[in-house]
């Protein structure tokens, strides 16, 4: 039982599941930790992630999207599964620090076709403890076709559906670790990819992600080639409708907000990432207006990197704002939602981003001593400094105690990913 936060008060938890929330008292062989005051909030939901950008952080800072992906994919096309473990362990730790208990991990860069890098990415995932979506992400559309990718990291499409389902098969437990079906964009995989993975996924019971309408330079793309605007794409494609949902989202109109709000279809909002690349604003107060899920994303580390996700919150709060001058497009508490209940919804778990009987134990206690003398808890938390958690729990399990994650070498773990990093630049 967690006792003396300032915010929501005692909550009580047993076998993965919280029990009671409030004032509750206690009952003989309780373990009590003292928040001292603290908030303890649901664990946050990171909705859209490249941990293997770790690897390749402070590079092309001057570029939009499309020239960002030329420069940075002749790298990626020389990752390692050892690379992106590395990755992925220091990528997982610092996001279990800034307050996520689950990681959506968009990984769609398989040189050679080697799979054995989604063992690598759950390997790390159990060294750090929190709950993984981990993608069988893919590219069949190389340059010579017409793509943006270079033709040394795209696969063959009947590859990458055969490779899917093995991945599925060997990692999808149902608890720690979710196998998505996630194609990586428009502009980078084949109609035919993005319908068979539609199909592949409804038969294995899984859900699907791709990004859609981040850029203007996409949208052009999608009507130069196709005749239509991304949306109308993904929906003749299959790929509309509540086991979907799209990184970014930016540039849908209102008409497409409408659609994607009456097919439950989500968006995983990524406002540090689109400010950096210059991208846009998206439309998040419209969303969910709409009624569609709308989750927080870092991103990945080489378009964000401060790679946690607590900072998320304020970015998306201002940029709301901002985007139509209305202050009150965005309360905190809103905000806070999308990095906890919007992304569960994003992932189809009720059972997460909530802080009720019932509702699975992923917890994040926050040191509050600093903001003592802020009226709302919650708005002092989203308003006020960054920060890291002092405490984490995933379904009840302590992964972070007193600022650290438990069982890891944090300062180890650094060593390994430069060291892999040297290897991957030489």
């Amino acid at each position: 039982m967690l006792r003396g936060a300032r915010w929501p008060g005692d909550v009580a938890f047993e076998a993965g599941r919280v029990t009671e929330v409030g004032t509750i008292a206690g009952r003989p062989g309780d373990h009590v930790v003292d928040c001292g005051g603290g908030i303890v909030t649901p664990g946050l939901v990171n909705t859209h992630h490249h941990l293997y950008q770790w690897l390749t952080r402070g590079r092309a800072t001057g570029c939009d999207l499309f020239s960002w992906l030329t420069e940075l994919y002749p790298v990626w096309a020389r990752l390692s599964p050892a690379n992106v473990e590395a990755a992925a362990r220091l990528g997982m730790a610092e996001l279990a620090r800034s307050g996520v208990t689950t990681v959506f991990d968009h990984h769609y860069v398989v040189p050679s076709g080697d799979d054995t890098v989604f063992d690598a990415i759950a390997s790390a995932r159990a060294e750090v403890g929190v709950r993984l979506y981990l993608s069988r992400g893919s590219m069949d559309l190389g340059e010579s076709d017409g793509g943006l990718p270079p033709d040394s990291v795209v696969e063959k499409t009947e590859a990458i559906l055969s490779s899917t389902e093995a991945v599925a098969n060997r990692l999808h437990d149902g608890d720690l670790v979710h196998v998505v079906v996630a194609p990586c964009s428009p502009f980078s995989v084949t109609p035919e990819l993005m319908r068979e993975s539609a199909a592949l996924a409804r038969k294995l019971g899984l859900r699907l992600h791709t990004h859609l309408a981040e850029t203007i330079d996409e949208e052009r793309d999608c009507l130069a080639r196709f005749g239509k605007r991304p949306l109308d794409l993904a929906e003749e494609l299959g790929w509309l409708g509540r086991d979907v949902w799209f990184a970014h989202g930016i540039h849908f109109d209102t008409a497409e907000i409408s659609r994607l709000g009456a097919s439950g279809t989500g968006v995983a909002h990524c406002p540090s990432s689109n400010g950096r690349l210059g991208a846009g604003i998206c439309r998040v107060r419209q969303l969910l207006d709409a009624g569609a899920p709308v989750g927080l994303g870092v991103d990945g580390p080489a378009s964000n990197e401060v790679s946690a996700l607590f900072p998320e919150m304020r970015q998306a709060l201002y940029l709301a704002r901002l985007l139509r001058r209305r202050p009150e497009d965005l309360r905190p508490v809103e905000a806070l939602g999308l990095a906890t209940a919007g992304g569960a919804a994003c992932l189809g778990r009720g059972d997460l981003g909530r802080l009720e009987p019932g509702a699975t134990a992923d917890l994040a206690v926050w040191p509050a001593g600093d903001l003592a003398d802020i009226e709302d808890a919650l708005d002092g938390l989203v308003l006020g400094p960054d920060r890291k958690v002092s405490r984490l729990y995933v379904a009840g399990r302590e992964i972070v105690a007193d600022g650290e994650i438990v069982g890891l070498d944090l300062r180890r773990a650094r060593e390994q990913l430069a060291a892999e990093a040297q290897l991957l630049w030489s």
